[in-house]
């Protein structure tokens, strides 16, 4: 985890509500001590470009789309 933005675990994310959660600093997601995600809550609009760039580059190398994963568990299901 990183020593650099806050650190909270899914459970205090879903506390939350939309108003709350564009308050939030920038924070990595955590559960039961396993890393989940890093929000990043640009401040700037060069932050929120730099973060989609990065974001492309992740997403270029693995990940799903949630149609994908939600007709996965569809299929499961049945």
């Amino acid at each position: 985890m990183s020593g650099l933005i806050p650190s909270y675990t899914i459970t205090e994310l879903k506390k939350l509500r939309i108003p709350e959660i564009k308050r939030l600093k920038s924070c990595e997601i955590t559960s039961d001590g396993e890393y989940l995600f890093t929000v990043i809550n640009p401040q700037t609009d060069f932050i929120k470009v730099q973060t989609e760039y990065a974001g492309q580059i992740s997403n270029s190398v693995g990940g799903e789309d949630l149609d994908a994963i939600i007709n996965k568990e569809l299929a499961h299901a049945l």
